[in-house]
């Protein structure tokens, strides 16, 4: 989390809003271990993975979703992890 601060701190300061977006939950082989991080703007812009590419795309909609409604979301992946595994994201409006 720390080395995104500065870029969050960043879109804050010029009026983006932010979502972060965690890997709470992982099951069988997965690309990324719990704690993996990816930070949204509202902009569409985004840093970090929670995936390894797999699924970033669906999970930059659902944190574009959440900036707009300010309500957290906890979401499971495992169609489209080409690992075989699947991922529970947790994701929130900071």
């Amino acid at each position: 989390m720390r080395e995104y601060l500065p870029l969050i701190h960043a879109w804050q300061a010029r009026g983006d809003q932010v979502a972060m977006a965690t890997v709470v939950r992982t099951n069988g082989s997965t690309p990324r271990g719990v704690g993996a991080k990816m930070v949204v703007n509202s902009r569409g812009e985004f840093a970090g993975s929670v995936s390894g590419g797999c699924v970033e795309g669906a999970v930059l909609e659902e944190a574009r979703r959440v900036i707009k409604t300010g309500e957290p979301k906890l979401v499971n992946y495992g169609i489209g992890l080409s690992c075989g595994g699947s991922i529970q994201v947790f994701i929130e409006k900071l």
